[in-house]
């Protein structure tokens, strides 16, 4: 298992604090942190990191489905972060290097009149 915990469905009003210290009860915490929108409030998920895979095990059978301030928060193995690679010509219109090719015209197109 991974030493790295998703959290879900947390109160929109939980702070990094408030997921430390919860969590600090099954072991110790390296990290924790409420992940929020560009506008500072709450998405309702975060993460958790334990020092021990077996500290972050434990956490994630004991506080699966509890409730924490009022709701019942999920908590699993989080998952790596997989970027998504597109194919270059996915078969969408503005696949591939469409934009780089509009540039490149646009700019001789400028090279010619002015230069």
């Amino acid at each position: 298992m991974n030493k790295r915990l998703y959290v879900g469905n947390l109160e929109y009003s939980v702070t990094d604090k408030d997921l430390e210290d919860f969590f600090s009860d099954q072991g110790k915490v390296i990290y924790a942190k409420v992940i929020t929108r560009w506008d500072g409030k709450s998405r309702g998920f975060g993460f958790v990191e334990m020092e021990t895979e077996e500290e972050a095990k434990n956490a994630a059978e004991k506080f699966n489905q509890s409730i924490f301030k009022d709701r019942t928060i999920v908590v699993n193995e989080a998952r790596e972060n997989v970027k998504k690679n597109f194919p270059e010509n996915s078969g969408r219109p503005d696949s591939g290097n469409r934009s780089r090719d509009d540039l490149d015209s646009k700019l001789r197109k400028l090279r010619k009149k002015f230069g």
